[in-house]
């Protein structure tokens, strides 16, 4: 049976830090962008600050959604689910800031002595309301271990971009923050990412992996493109031309033969 409550109870506190896997939903608020769900699963990275307030280490990754969304709205919920034990899930509701790398609020959180390597920014989750369910229909796993490959990948990769970076239109360095400059500054529908990552607008160029001729069809409004509309007003007027052209020709070589009177 399902309650909710206005903070989160104490009881809960240990089963949180206790599971190995959580989940984070955000969403912009165009009804056209892409909802997010992303899970997080890195050992020690989720911590809880009192009855109203937890917050996580982000790692980098691909992807910058949860972080876009976040600093468009604020809109987070963090759930929870028990794989071993009895059957239970977690839902905190809240609303997110984001501290990036660099911050004096990252570094207060997050100092370099306890830093997961490819860490880029802390999110606070001011919880508003809790939501928990019985779970019943959540399969039972046994956990054998943390993957280590993300934290491995980035502990051989370097933080500082060098002096190479500063040159106009240099090609971006191996390394974390160069990474950082490719992947992070712009989401799926294109909201601003990562916001403190050096030299950012002046040396690079965001990358954007969005093809929008793949993405669902969807209604437009306020002038948006709509490339399929496009696309069937250009084969329309292929199929006109080619039709003129036809009738043209036949007309031209109906004249001729009567010239000919054949």
């Amino acid at each position: 049976m399902g309650k909710f409550y206005d903070e989160i109870p104490e009881w809960l506190f240990e089963w949180m830090q206790k599971q190995h896997m959580f989940w984070v939903a955000t969403a912009p608020l165009s009804i056209q962008g892409h909802i997010n769900v992303s899970p997080k699963g890195t050992a020690d990275c989720f911590h809880v600050v009192n009855s109203k307030q937890v917050w996580y280490e982000d790692i980098s990754g691909s992807g910058i959604e949860t972080i876009s969304h976040i600093r468009e709205n604020g809109r987070i919920t963090v759930m929870f689910s028990a794989f071993e034990g009895p059957p239970r899930i977690l839902r905190l509701f809240g609303v997110g800031t984001v501290h990036e790398y660099g911050t004096p609020e990252y570094n207060a959180l997050i100092p370099a002595e306890t830093r997961k390597p490819g860490s880029r920014a802390a999110i606070v989750v001011d919880v508003y309301q809790v939501g928990t369910s019985c779970g019943y229909a959540v399969p039972l796993y046994k956990f054998t271990t943390h993957r280590t490959q993300l934290l491995r990948h980035y502990e051989e990769q370097p933080i500082s971009p060098g002096d190479h970076l500063k040159a106009k239109g240099a090609s971006p360095p191996r390394t974390l923050r160069g990474y950082w400059l490719l992947k992070n500054m712009r989401s799926m529908d294109g909201l601003p990412g990562l916001a403190t990552a050096p030299d950012a607008i002046l040396n690079m160029t965001p990358q954007s992996h969005f093809d929008k001729d793949t993405r669902p069809m969807m209604c437009h409004t306020n002038g948006g493109a709509d490339h399929s509309q496009g696309s069937m007003f250009g084969d329309r007027i292929i199929f006109a031309s080619g039709f003129t052209s036809g009738a043209i020709a036949i007309l031209a070589i109906a004249a001729v033969l009567g010239k000919l009177k054949l």
